[in-house]
């Protein structure tokens, strides 16, 4: 229990409980970066070929993978790119939820006991199906 030294199994799964609860409040999110860029437009006199000329912008754009492929999907400013910064936060808010979910419940792994001996069903056989195999008769 490396993540939550001095924690004892009641309060890391208090705490698996909490983040749970926590997840379910998480609202509508995406997946992807935000990314403000400046683009030339390629005219031989328009300001931004000057050297030393940012370019035309901020453009905001939506990145993300799909498929094994980036996708950039351009945003407008306003109504568009404030609901779009939303989602991706709200996105980063249940990744950091998942890990930590993912460290308690680790700790809680290597804190609860192993029982003690792995006990077969009795007559000493292993279990599986009632029906039995086909080269012995069934049971009587």
């Amino acid at each position: 229990m490396a993540d939550f030294p001095g924690r004892d199994l009641a309060w890391l799964e208090r705490r698996r409980a909490e983040l749970f609860a926590l997840i379910c409040q998480v609202g509508d999110f995406r997946r992807g970066a935000l990314n403000a860029v400046w683009r030339k437009c390629g005219k031989p006199n328009c300001a931004c070929a000057q050297p030393g000329h940012r370019g035309h912008g901020p453009q905001y754009n939506l990145t993300r993978r799909i498929g094994g492929k980036t996708v950039n999907v351009h945003l407008k400013p306003g109504p568009e790119l404030e609901k779009a910064e939303r989602e991706v936060a709200e996105h980063q808010r249940f990744a950091a939820l998942v890990e930590e979910v993912t460290a308690v419940s680790e700790a809680i792994c290597a804190a609860r006991p192993a029982t003690a001996g792995v006990r077969l069903p009795s007559g000493g056989q292993r279990g599986g199906s009632r029906r039995g195999s086909r080269r012995s008769p069934p049971p009587k």
